[in-house]
């Protein structure tokens, strides 16, 4: 009897493998399809993209749709064929992109891009409170646009996600500008970062203990220079160096005295501190540079919050850097766009998920109601402004979100 049964589940299996591969395949029924649209950017040296080529594959089959503008991932060496061929649908109409549901992008858009998007869209991109005007607001609010703001996501750790990953890419790339910079080809004074035998190394300055500095620690260690962080904040020096496991990280507070003697007396300061609410504190005065050895570099990746240098200029990527008191001074704000296919894949590793989780749990309401990391990052729902900081910024009236999706409901 068990011989029968046997061979009675071969043939079962024998006859599964007959099947064509279409009546194979479970058919899912969504209840939320989404249609998520992907624009250009035409933001100065913007090249990063949301979504690569598979995760978009990803997504349409999970039963989504994505339209794509033409062009929209060359800048990430992302081809248009390479979205075609993973499902997505390219446009070379811009008015039709905006047509979509969601519209995921990484910079901000344009006031005439706003004037595509239609009443009740969801919104994903970056937000510079920096450079933000209250017409801009004026305008999402009008159009009852639901905003989130991906600085301001937070993953299940409760960790600043899209942050803590740029911060990662700046931090290393910081060391690498550094080192390019420092060689006799673009002006430097012809030095290698690593100490080799009989040489001494190269010092580096670290001034903030966070993602970046932590990063660009862990690069220049690795490297061979010495290294010697400073930051205001006992905890954090203490995790860094716990983090980095290696002894040979010298790590101090803001004292001044201490301070200034290691900028003067270093080959490059990389400054990383930034501001919780408003500009970053400028801790180098211009007199303190003015000491600092010829050919020096400094590299303020701060400059996007105000720059913690007082002789920051804000530089582009085609011409990045100037000098003062014969210091190079590099001051781009977007160094992440340096290395855009790299940070195109760190931040589609955070948006398909939080794509994906908006058409399972049956769209952005009932995701922010159950993520309260998503609910931080929601600054404007339903045209109501629902992030206090920016209320009391341009005097908006502040609506409380958890109380607006109850009532809602």
């Amino acid at each position: 009897m068990a011989s029968g049964l046997r061979e009675g589940m071969a043939a079962i299996a024998r006859q599964g493998l007959r099947q064509p591969k279409e009546s194979m395949l479970e058919t899912q029924s969504r209840k939320n399809s989404l249609y998520i649209g992907i624009p250009k950017e035409i933001s100065f040296q913007e090249s990063r993209i949301a979504l690569t080529p598979l995760s978009v594959a990803l997504l349409v089959n999970n039963g989504h749709q994505v339209i794509i503008e033409s062009g929209a991932g060359k800048g990430a060496n992302f081809s248009d064929q390479n979205y075609a061929e993973q499902g997505a649908r390219i446009s070379h109409d811009k008015k039709e992109v905006f047509q979509a549901d969601i519209i995921v992008k990484i910079a901000p858009p344009t006031m005439e891009e706003i004037e595509l998007m239609h009443k009740g869209q969801t919104l994903v991109s970056s937000l510079p409170t920096g450079t933000l005007k209250a017409p801009y607001l004026k305008a999402l609010m009008q159009k009852k646009i639901n905003a989130l703001c991906f600085e301001h996501l937070r993953d299940e750790g409760n960790v600043l996600c899209v942050v803590r990953a740029m911060s990662e890419i700046v931090g290393s790339t910081s060391i690498l500008i550094a080192a390019e910079y420092l060689s006799s080809v673009t002006g430097g004074k012809g030095l290698m970062l690593g100490g080799f035998t009989g040489v001494p190394p190269t010092e580096i300055v670290i001034l903030g203990a966070g993602t970046v500095g932590e990063y660009a620690a862990r690069t220049a260690l690795s490297l061979g220079a010495e290294v010697k962080v400073f930051d205001s904040s006992i905890y954090r020096l203490r995790r860094l160096q716990t983090n980095l496991g290696n002894s040979r990280v010298f790590t101090s507070v803001m004292q001044p005295i201490v301070l200034n003697k290691a900028i003067t007396t270093c080959d490059v300061v990389i400054g990383a501190i930034r501001a919780t609410h408003g500009r970053s504190p400028c801790v180098v005065m211009e007199e303190t540079v003015s000491r600092m050895k010829p050919d020096s570099v400094v590299i303020d990746v701060s400059i996007d919050q105000g720059g913690c240098f007082e002789t920051s200029e804000v530089t582009n990527h085609k011409d990045p850097v100037f000098r003062k008191y014969d210091v190079i001074h590099y001051c781009v704000p977007n160094i992440a766009s340096r290395v855009p296919r790299t940070a195109s894949y760190a931040l589609t590793n955070i948006f398909a998920p939080i794509l994906l989780d908006i058409g399972d749990m049956g769209g952005l309401m009932n995701m922010a109601w159950q993520r309260p990391g998503i609910r931080d990052a929601l600054y404007i729902y339903q045209g109501h402004m629902t992030n206090k900081d920016l209320a009391d910024m341009f005097n908006f009236p502040f609506k409380n979100l958890e109380l607006l999706m109850v009532s809602n409901q």
